[in-house]
């Protein structure tokens, strides 16, 4: 869920002395499970592998351009640039370099990472343990109040990716074209179609868990799409007010910060000047994390540049509109068909379009329109297109290989040799 484990708040932006125009830097945040070797089964040892390196228990381990952090339980680990980066190959680069560091200490307690959007046989109700150390009642709070012994809390590893904004001109030109693209997220990155041990039948299984997971207070989630709000002071007073003025009865300590709380699709940080993306699953390596992430970057740079649709028609954009489609990708990701209209917004046409059709036509055109940072990730991005999304991989290999335990080894493996999964 990607709570602080402090009040300081420990995401990217929050040291800056200055803040960033549009598209100059970016923020990336994964998360991966830690496994037994073995079996595959969930291993808490995440505060024993920071404390390994720190010395004693604490939150986060700065290791130069990659900082490592805990999250809410202690079978994941979160892995993050420790400052914005412009070049997001060198990221990837220096993230995978993370990971094999990291599954060489692992090995101690016979343990590695694993990627996914969930873990194919987790048992939340006996298997999640909470972090139990550093600022550990901010999550015994969530756990009051929601009950974190679940799926939707336990069991759901993403992607973020943090946008900068100067201003809030440019803050209403993100805004606008991050709702509209939102949509389209798990036809790209869907990673999570197993749940303890069986196909569900949705793809993007962490999704569905992630919008019903805080529906006890559901001005925190609202839609998952955001509200088309597009100035600081609206959103202030219009949403996180709200969510202040929901929350209190619930915790009348004042424990939980707003602007932690708030788990829309795409969460602005004014005082850091970012938007962070949360509806990407996590990936098979970071090779795939990067790819996918470029393309959504050079989508919404087309977007707040006007090339595929003006700000007047993103502004308008109704937010039922855009949860209506979310809900068809989140079942089918690429498959999805969807409205004509909504594809119209991207200044296509074509009746009938499915969602992996409608990103192949927008990356053709940045193609067109010379976007060079794609060429880099190419091949991982003709693999997604042309094998399907991570999740339809996985449904296609469990198909050939009946168990899960196989699958999910390739895909540690692949993990650790920041290669793409191809059943």
């Amino acid at each position: 869920m990607n709570i602080p484990a402090s009040g300081s708040d420990k995401m990217p932006y929050t040291t800056l002395p200055y803040r960033y125009h549009l598209f100059q830097v970016y923020g990336i945040e994964l998360e991966y499970m830690i496994v037994d070797r073995d079996s595959l089964q969930v291993k808490p040892v995440a505060d024993e592998l920071l404390k390994h390196e720190l010395g004693f228990y604490g939150a986060d381990y700065v290791h130069g351009p990659i900082t490592w952090s805990n999250e809410m339980v202690l079978h994941v680990v979160e892995l993050k640039t420790t400052q914005p980066e412009s070049n997001l190959s060198q990221a990837g680069q220096l993230l995978a370099d993370e990971v094999r560091y990291i599954n060489s200490i692992l090995r101690q307690w016979n343990a590695r990472l694993l990627p996914g959007g969930s873990h194919p046989a987790f048992q939340p109700a006996s298997e999640t343990r909470l972090w139990p150390h550093e600022s550990n009642e901010i999550y015994e709070t969530y756990n009051r109040i929601f009950d974190c012994k679940g799926h939707g809390w336990s069991n759901l590893q993403s992607t973020h990716l943090n946008l900068p904004f100067y201003d809030d001109e440019e803050f209403a030109q993100l805004h606008a074209a991050v709702r509209l693209v939102l949509p389209l997220v798990p036809a790209l990155c869907a990673s999570s179609p197993v749940i303890e041990g069986k196909l569900t039948g949705s793809k993007d299984t962490r999704l569905k868990y992630y919008r019903t997971s805080q529906s006890r207070i559901p001005s925190i989630t609202g839609r998952v799409i955001p509200e088309a709000v597009f100035s600081r002071r609206t959103y202030l007073n219009t949403i996180y007010d709200r969510i202040k003025s929901d929350l209190k009865p619930f915790d009348p300590e004042g424990i939980l910060n707003p602007i932690w709380v708030n788990s829309r699709g795409a969460v602005p940080r004014f005082d850091r000047g970012s938007v962070e993306l949360r509806l990407m699953d996590a990936q098979e390596c970071p090779a795939a994390e990067m790819a996918v992430s470029v393309l959504l970057i050079e989508t919404i740079r087309a977007l707040t540049g006007g090339k595929l649709c003006s700000l007047a028609d993103q502004m308008k954009c109704r937010t039922e509109t855009l949860a209506a489609v979310l809900d068809r990708t989140i079942e089918e990701a690429e498959q999805a068909v969807l409205p004509d209209g909504y594809v119209a917004l991207f200044g296509f046409e074509g009746k009938d379009l499915t969602a992996g059709d409608l990103w192949k036509r927008i990356y053709g055109y940045l193609g067109q329109s010379g976007s060079q940072t794609l060429v880099t990730h190419e091949p991982e991005l003709k693999i997604i297109f042309e094998e399907g999304t991570l999740a339809t991989r996985i449904v296609n290999s469990l198909k050939q290989n009946g168990e899960w335990q196989a699958v999910y080894r390739l895909l540690a493996d692949c993990l650790e040799q920041n290669r793409m999964f191809i059943p």
